[in-house]
């Protein structure tokens, strides 16, 4: 079927929920893509912060085969060895306490919300203005992004928004009826902003005095992203609540909201569930990732070729590079013109964020050798 052929069909067929690029990815490897016509292009998107370990990693494609060949599904009403054993691998490399497991980044910020209210009933939720926790009605409601929220309204109540970079505004909106601070320690969807330490710091001070708790949003950021499994680990803020997803299946539809002990008994049986969550072949393939990601020698790597690329940004003369890690963003005139010019005339695959924002995510597999091969398509583009 040719491309033609596929938008034909999309046309007719699909909502028309997604802006594609006119491009169909037919085979990856690595940090490599093939189309449909045999062109090769370098991922620096890797599905969005998705493809951690890199497209088709001989592990994950292992973990999965075996897995689907024995099981598939059975639902949460009866045990699965590859569940339980990633719900304890990520409590104890995370907050300790207990998991849910879940489909997607949205779910497991829908589980936050109704386990922070479980832990005050009724209790506001401070956000941070730029943030994107997700687009179900409660995760949509903690984004306050007007041009998301408004076609949706009325939305869930009960949300107070604050700046990003004000530790003043956030500790003055907590109180005695706050229920939780939801904070993402670096803003992906709104083109890489880390949230400034003394953020964090105010915000997991007040959460104590008012017996709130702190909700980190890892679902870009974590996974090893930054060059250490957690963005909150360099900060040393330590939450109450974790949420994680994308890289976390390596490819595959998984996600978990991790409570710290304290918080671990919040719900009961009834109180939250799904059909789908950490079945096995999810399971297996997030258990695969983490065995790679998990790594000392790994992270540090990560953290090296981070600063490799940060500094090749920095020399071609963009503007505003921030990030760390493999999670970088910086500013040019006409992004979104730029990351279609990337795909079209350098086979590189990046990503506009906005009218003068550009988000790489390379896998974090990606060598130095590939790194220097993207920024000089990006010297290409800008020059």
């Amino acid at each position: 079927m040719t491309l033609a052929e596929l938008r034909s069909l999309e046309r007719d067929h699909v909502m028309p929920t997604y802006a594609r690029q006119p491009v169909e990815f037919v085979r990856g490897d690595g940090c490599r893509l093939w189309d449909s016509e045999g062109n090769e292009y370098l991922d620096f998107l890797a599905g969005i912060s998705v493809a951690q370990i890199g497209h088709c990693h001989p592990a994950l494609v292992e973990a999965v085969t075996e897995q689907a060949a024995r099981l598939m599904h059975v639902t949460s009403l009866y045990y699965t060895e590859p569940a339980i054993r990633l719900a304890e691998r990520l409590a104890k490399r995370s907050v300790g306490g207990k998991v849910f497991l879940c489909n997607s980044g949205a779910e497991a910020n829908e589980c936050a919300i109704k386990l922070a209210r479980r832990h005050k009933a009724g209790g506001e939720i401070v956000v941070l203005e730029g943030a994107f926790h997700g687009r179900t009605m409660g995760a949509l409601s903690a984004t306050p992004q007007p041009a998301k929220q408004e076609p949706f309204a009325p939305l869930v109540p009960g949300f107070v928004v604050v700046p990003r970079d004000d530790p003043e505004a956030l500790a003055a909106a907590v109180h005695s009826g706050t229920a939780a601070v939801m904070i993402e320690p670096i803003q992906g969807e709104s083109g890489i902003h880390p949230v400034p330490g003394a953020v964090l710091t105010a915000a997991r001070t007040a959460c104590d005095r008012h017996g709130a708790l702190l909700v980190l949003d890892e679902v870009q950021c974590g996974m090893g992203r930054t060059g250490w499994l957690w963005a909150w680990e360099p900060a040393g803020v330590r939450p109450d609540v974790m949420t994680v997803a994308k890289g976390l299946g390596g490819g595959l539809p998984i996600g978990a909201c991790v409570a710290a002990p304290a918080y671990a008994d919040l719900f009961q049986p009834g109180d939250h569930g799904s059909t789908f969550p950490g079945g096995p072949v999810m399971a297996a393939a997030a258990g695969a990732v983490l065995e790679v990601v998990d790594d000392a020698d790994f992270l540090s790597g990560v953290r090296a070729r981070g600063d490799a690329l940060r500094g090749g940004l920095e020399r071609l003369g963009v503007a505003n590079v921030q990030g760390a890690g493999l999670m970088l963003g910086f500013d040019v005139p006409g992004a979104a013109e730029l990351s279609r010019r990337a795909l079209r005339e350098q086979r590189l695959v990046v990503n506009a964020t906005g009218p003068d924002r550009i988000r790489l995510l390379p896998p974090l597999t990606v060598t130095l050798e590939e790194i220097q091969d993207a920024l000089g398509r990006l010297g290409a583009l800008l020059a």
